[in-house]
């Protein structure tokens, strides 16, 4: 874990990008500013400093995120040591883990054909979504 010399807080945009949240670290300014990102309840900007031990809520798509800061870096690095930056706590693995259960059940509900359309049929299809 790379320590900042500056005031031991990083941008929030840098350190979501360093643990691994977001792809690139214009990604993670991007969910900043639209207020995915949320830092001891109070909406973050790109450039609010995160510390060790507060406490991120980050929103991406479906899936809601509330981890504990546990290490600083400005660095991306390996994904093992980008885990070590956090801890989610219980309540938010229990909450995503249950999501997924239910994308799944949803999933599994809705047939999916196992063929795809021949011609004629994609023919009907179109004169029937364009109420022909």
């Amino acid at each position: 874990m790379t320590q900042p010399a500056h005031n031991n807080a990083v941008r929030v945009d840098k350190w979501l990008w360093a643990a691994r949240f977001f792809k690139t670290r214009s990604m993670a300014a991007k969910a900043v500013k639209g207020g995915k990102v949320h830092v001891n309840g109070h909406r973050a900007k790109a450039s609010t400093g995160v510390k060790v031990d507060d406490r991120l809520e980050v929103t991406k798509g479906e899936t809601a995120f509330e981890i504990d800061v546990r290490g600083l870096s400005e660095q991306r690095g390996p994904a093992a040591r980008a885990v070590e930056l956090y801890a989610e706590t219980q309540a938010s693995r229990e909450r995503r883990e249950a999501q997924a259960t239910e994308r799944r059940a949803a999933r599994m509900s809705m047939p999916r054909p196992s063929l795809r359309p021949d011609k004629k049929q994609r023919r009907e299809l179109r004169r029937f979504k364009q109420g022909e």
